[in-house]
């Protein structure tokens, strides 16, 4: 590949990706709140999110455009929250839709974050592409309201792609390491019940699988970036301690968690709901993960 164009790549994901393409691609284009520089084949482009911008200069010629915008869901659920969670994906989707119907020679491929929690809460059955059951509430919404944008676009020379990712596990960010800290402590025990299901991938399987995506261009619509077994939060956790050799695990009641939340500023519903999603699509099309196992992945990421 010659170009491909990240907006949002300052964050957990996009310093995923840009690590991972860097020694693959000519040239990368970070589209990013800070300011423009450049460092080795990394080109960092000044843009709000909001507004065109220069955006639309640079996704001339690309090979693909991955949208990582979107703002934490990692906050407590207030209404100014919740449209800012909202307008931060829909906006930033429909402006980069605006920006490539000006390219001259827009991208080949347009893949865009989504999250495997549109789903609906399932410890019962498994939820790929095509027979997945859609969900009620917030989280569900915001997802629907963002593909909805994202396939509304009209952008008949670019092929599009909706990423429905679950947990990203790596080393130096996301949902891994708070869980590992309280661990190390001796709250590494069940969260809530413990039986709902764990959906997750590992940092270097969601590069390699955007890659692949990349390549193959007969993939389409929406595809499942996860691992090929949910576990559920109880094994994960025992798993966890583990490989750190952390031999006791207090349990985590959801009547502790909700105060914790408090105390953190976040919601329940990032540990509690039951994410059962499994990668059909990705596996029908020969994808092969590096790390198919959680012992093995968790036993990578933490020594």
């Amino acid at each position: 590949m010659t170009k491909i164009v990240i907006a949002a790549g300052t964050g957990f994901l996009g310093e995923i990706l840009t690590e991972y393409f860097k020694n693959k691609v000519d040239k990368i284009i970070i589209l990013t709140r800070g300011k423009n520089c450049i460092k080795n084949n990394i080109h960092y482009v000044h843009w709000d999110a909001k507004t065109l911008g220069s955006c639309k200069n640079e996704l001339n010629n690309a090979d693909a455009l991955i949208n990582m915008t979107g703002k934490s869901v990692d906050c407590r659920y207030t209404q100014k929250n919740k449209d800012l969670i909202l307008r931060s994906r829909v906006d930033s989707t429909a402006i980069l839709g605006e920006a490539i119907k000006l390219c001259q020679t827009p991208p080949n491929t347009w893949l865009n974050s989504s999250t495997a929690t549109i789903y609906r809460h399932s410890l019962d059955m498994e939820m790929d592409e095509i027979h997945g059951e859609i969900g009620t509430g917030f989280s569900v919404s915001v997802a629907t309201s963002w593909e909805k944008t994202f396939f509304d676009q009209k952008t008949p020379k670019t092929r599009k792609v909706a990423l429905r990712t679950s947990i990203v596990l790596g080393k130096n960010g996301g949902a891994l390491q708070p869980i590992l800290n309280l661990t190390k402590i001796g709250f590494g025990g069940k969260q809530g019940h413990g039986s709902q299901k764990i959906s997750w991938i590992h940092e270097l399987d969601f590069a390699r699988s955007i890659d692949f995506i990349i390549e193959n261009q007969h993939i389409q619509g929406v595809i499942n970036i996860v691992a090929p077994k949910p576990t559920i939060n109880t094994i994960f956790m025992k798993t966890l301690r583990k490989v750190i050799k952390v031999p006791i695990g207090i349990p985590l009641s959801k009547s502790l968690l909700k105060i914790g939340a408090g105390i953190i500023n976040t919601e329940t519903e990032l540990i509690l709901k039951s994410r059962n999603v499994v990668p059909t699509k990705l596996l029908e099309n020969g994808f092969q993960f590096s790390f198919p196992d959680l012992e093995t992945s968790l036993s990578n990421l933490t020594h």
